[in-house]
């Protein structure tokens, strides 16, 4: 069953760079944008609904888990190199679009921290 957990995971990873040299392409540059991103939230979403369903077993979950933990730092740091690259030849376009992507998700942590937590103060 844990061979279901990576078959899965490496097929969100596979349909995400997919996705994501697609979107390149139609951007007009030579390299993937988002791959990693949308192959995690097709994975995300793919659990969500197997687990709905009742198709997730504990050994599939055992296999995602594990593959999950060992693939999400070396595929981010080699699209990391890659998307970099990208945004230096792209122009600064790119590089604003990078920066504001970071500067809005810092926003949203703060957002999901407040709305985590109803009942504390902020400022303690």
């Amino acid at each position: 069953m844990i061979i279901y957990g990576t078959a899965l995971l490496s097929t969100c990873l596979l349909l995400g760079l997919t996705l994501g040299r697609f979107l390149g392409s139609l951007a007009g540059i030579e390299a993937d944008i988002g791959g990693v991103g949308i192959s995690m939230l097709l994975l995300i979403a793919s659990c969500a609904f197997l687990q709905q369903k009742g198709y997730m077993k504990p050994p599939t979950e055992a296999g995602i888990a594990f593959w999950g933990s060992i693939y999400i730092p070396i595929v981010v740091a080699m699209a990391a190199s890659q998307n970099v690259l990208a945004a230096v030849n792209g122009g600064i376009v790119a590089i604003l679009a990078g920066a504001s992507t970071v500067a809005a998700s810092f926003a949203i942590v703060g957002i999901f921290i407040r709305i985590g937590n109803p009942g504390s103060n902020s400022e303690e």
